[in-house]
């Protein structure tokens, strides 16, 4: 409400400024083209507002979060440069506009439409830019649209009032207070662009949290609600989201408020009655203009447009015209493929999809809308066994989520998860009709107490692997403190390969993973870093010509850290929902580390940990082979067929990765690539959901 309070008010001090100069420059002159020109600068905003909609809706989730984020960084800079842009012109910007006024009505009907059309089209531009980034960040549409035409309503009928000479507002105080509230909101849109920068990956630090309250604060209680509406701001956000809020808020607060500080006083002089208007507030001529404009001119008597201006209002015309059509044309083009029927399903305090009714088989697009006042989790499943067909995480209140699912005919209930409520199921339907061959199967839902087993598998097989890695170690010791480049070079790589073995991925060991097999990167000094140390600094010191016997003490405290993670063993991999994110990760970390060559310090080994990386992903997959068949019955052998296309492709290299043929390259990542979009669906599949 107070963006279309602010907003409408200076558009419609432009517009009262505009009909008083027609009304002084010639009392006949018709003001219809004023207006004429105003409403193709509102249909072009809402033209505008709608594309942006259209745009947004048809692309990726990715695009979507960089689409949402590049706009609200826009739309901030567009909205810091009017607060500052309406202080500094208000009191000329009277007198510029009555000017191109009488230029206007110089050259006819049409061109005072222009002239209208221009000087509303950038308030309303930037009016829709800023509500539409406003809206996106409070995840809602309907109740801050409903505040911004309340808001828009009042400016309204403010403007009219002022212009009818029935009030009169400061508006040097108005402009100056509301400009306060404004840069708080800003600062709001400003943090939830960058963190959907982050998340489309435009920015790095999507992980890098400065806090997250999420497990105490509720967001669904009526405070919460409140501060998240008001300022944006949300009980988890980045450290890139913190800085950027607060730097914002800093700078233009300081600014602003440095530019309205007051002069010194000055002995008062006498002002001409002709000049007092030009001495009024800087923000008030706009208002007095149009209030004074209409005092000295009664009631005119409209006369007719000028005759023969036939071309001026062809451009009017299409000013209104094309807008229209461009939306229309860019909402048909844009406009998603059918996914099938649509239905909405309604989460209440109360019930759970209480309006779900039979649909029919084949492809389904239920929309979740989420009445019930808090956050939570909603699941389309088979009430016999659970399974879970689609879900939708994290759903706010006050919000909606689109959901697309291909349904064989069989029997569907919803079942709505939300926090700090009783878990609730909607009325069990039957879909009826032919074979969808494209439906995916339902996911059995997984108890924590089902991984128990395969992580107690996994922790017996790492142990004895510790083991070969500390003997492994201390060999490597002997031969560096013996000065034997040789037989360090030839020790280093079992030591580095036992390591890969242990599938020790996605940093399931925490700090001790790093101190064993850390590289240099983000480290201040690089290779020289005190505490760049383990495997990747003994390679890079017995592949760079260092002094052998002086990696020993790195040698020594790498021992110590593989004792130490011997010990801690049972406590480290104790997480049963680490080893379903292990079976796809540790082959995308070797992608990312050791097919790049980003690892590598020196020995160019990054196939033949490559292939170690596979038989550790071999490993748990085979602890978790029995719950995933279960799951999805084609996963395991589609995943075993592909492991050992990638372990044929593997062996074959002859070279190391900097001297590999192009087409011997080639081969390998193809293969690495096609088994990684089939273990994607590992996590997944293996989630842990209650039934």
């Amino acid at each position: 409400m107070l963006i279309g309070l602010r907003e409408g008010l200076e558009g419609g001090l432009v517009v009262s400024i505009l009909l008083a100069a027609v009304r002084r420059s010639d009392s006949r002159a018709s003001t219809g083209p004023v207006w004429l020109g105003v409403l193709a600068a509102v249909i072009l905003s809402l033209s505008f507002g709608a594309v942006l909609t259209f745009s947004k809706s048809g692309l990726s989730t990715t695009a979507q979060e960089a689409f949402g984020g590049i706009l609200s960084v826009i739309a901030v800079g567009l909205v810091s440069v009017m607060i500052f842009w309406m202080r500094r012109t208000a009191r000329s910007l009277s007198g510029e506009l009555r000017e191109k006024v009488g230029n206007a009505l110089r050259l006819g009907g049409g061109a005072l439409a222009l002239t209208a059309f221009l000087a509303v089209a950038r308030e309303g531009l930037e009016t829709a830019l800023f509500l539409w980034t406003t809206v996106q960040a409070s995840g809602e549409s309907t109740a801050p649209l409903i505040g911004a035409a309340v808001g828009i309503a009042i400016a309204v009928l403010l403007c009219f009032l002022l212009f009818r000479s029935a009030i009169r507002i400061n508006l040097g105080v108005f402009f100056s207070r509301t400009a306060i509230f404004l840069i708080v909101i800003a600062a709001g849109v400003l943090a939830y662009g960058l963190g959907e920068l982050q998340s489309s990956g435009l920015l790095p630090g999507h992980s890098w949290r400065a806090f997250d309250l999420t497990g105490s604060i509720p967001a669904d209680t009526w405070w919460a609600t409140i501060i998240t509406g008001v300022t944006n701001l949300t009980p988890a956000m980045t450290w890139l989201q913190v800085v950027g809020y607060l730097g914002y808020v800093g700078v233009m607060l300081t600014m602003f408020l440095r530019a309205n500080a007051k002069p010194a006083a000055q002995p008062a002089k006498a002002v001409p009655a002709e000049a007092a208007s030009a001495e009024r507030a800087p923000a008030e001529p706009a208002a007095a203009e149009a209030v004074a404009s209409d005092a000295a001119a009664p009631d005119a008597v409209v006369e007719p447009a000028v005759r023969g201006d036939r071309k001026r209002w062809l451009v009017v015309t299409a000013a209104i015209g094309v807008p229209l059509l461009a939306a229309g044309l860019f909402a048909v083009l844009t406009r998603s493929p059918a996914t099938g029927t649509a239905a909405q399903v309604t989460i209440t305090a109360s019930a759970c999809a209480p309006e779900f009714t039979a649909p029919p088989a084949g492809a389904q697009t239920f929309t979740i809308v989420n009445k019930s006042g808090r956050s939570g989790e909603i699941y389309l499943i088979h009430p016999a066994d659970g399974g879970v067909v689609g879900e939708i995480e994290g759903i706010g209140p006050g919000t909606q989520r689109s959901m697309s699912v291909s349904l064989p005919a069989g029997e569907y209930a919803w079942r709505c998860a939300m926090i700090g409520d009783q878990e609730r199921m909607s009325a069990t339907v039957r879909a009826s009709g032919g074979v969808d061959r494209t439906a995916v199967p339902a996911v059995l839902p997984l108890a924590e107490k089902e991984l128990d087993g395969p992580v107690a598998a996994y922790r017996d097989y790492v142990t004895p692997k510790l083991g070969e890695l500390a003997g492994q170690v201390d060999a490597l010791r002997a031969a560096l403190a013996g000065g034997d480049q040789a037989a360090a070079r030839a020790a280093w790589l079992p030591a580095q390969l036992t390591w890969e073995r242990v599938g020790a991925a996605y940093g399931s060991f925490g700090d001790l993973s790093d101190a064993i097999d850390g590289g240099p990167a983000g480290l201040a000094d690089g290779v020289r870093d005190k505490d760049f140390g383990g495997l990747r600094r003994i390679e890079y010191g017995l592949w760079h010509g260092e002094d052998v016997a002086a990696l020993a003490p790195v040698a020594d405290k790498l021992a110590a850290d593989v004792a130490d993670l011997r010990q801690k063993l049972p406590t480290v991999t104790a997480d049963p929902k680490d080893l379903p994110l292990r079976g796809h990760e540790i082959l995308e970390d070797a992608l990312r580390d050791h097919l790049s060559g980003l690892s590598n310090q020196g020995a160019d080994t990054g196939y033949q940990e490559t292939l170690a990386d596979l038989d550790g992903t071999r490993v748990v997959l085979d602890e978790l082979a029995p719950l995933l068949t279960a799951r999805r019955p084609d996963l395991m052998p589609a995943a075993t067929a592909k492991m050992a296309t990638l372990e044929q492709a593997l062996k074959a290299t002859k070279a190391p990765l900097g001297q590999l043929p192009l087409a011997e390259r080639q081969r390998v990542n193809a293969a690495v690539g096609d088994l990684l979009e089939t273990l994607s669906l590992v996590p997944d599949l293996l989630e842990i959901r209650q039934k």
